[in-house]
């Protein structure tokens, strides 16, 4: 059996994908195209974390957690430059490893809580 806590917040976030533009299989010219997305633009930030833990009573309280999560990003609108949702979970989960090193740690970040990118960091 393999048990995990999460927690999750919703930041207002910037970010662009500069190459949106002008590489052909994303500026398309038709029902595809997604050039727009080389402008900066906004997203409410769907960041959950999840920590495997090793029994069931409170290894990781949960509420600390989110915490600690609210306060890694503060209370400001994030800027994400040219980061992808996939960048962003790689970026937190270098962090988190480095607060909690002997979880399996799995990170979700989704942009409007639609679309989204799930990293896993196995401990072993």
């Amino acid at each position: 059996m393999k048990t995990s806590i999460y927690t999750t917040i919703t930041k207002e976030g910037y970010h662009s994908f500069p190459g949106a533009a002008t590489l052909p299989k994303f500026a398309t010219n038709d029902g595809m195209d997604v050039s727009h997305l080389a402008n900066k633009h906004m997203h409410y930030f769907k960041i959950r974390v999840w920590l495997q833990v090793s029994h069931s009573n409170r290894q990781v309280e949960f509420i600390q957690l989110h915490r600690w999560l609210e306060n890694y990003y503060g209370d400001k609108a994030l800027d994400f430059g040219a980061s992808s949702c996939e960048m962003i979970a790689e970026e937190l989960i270098k962090s988190v490893a480095k607060k909690y090193p002997t979880c399996d740690i799995k990170v979700e970040v989704a942009e409007d809580d639609i679309n989204g990118a799930v990293v896993e960091y196995d401990a072993r």
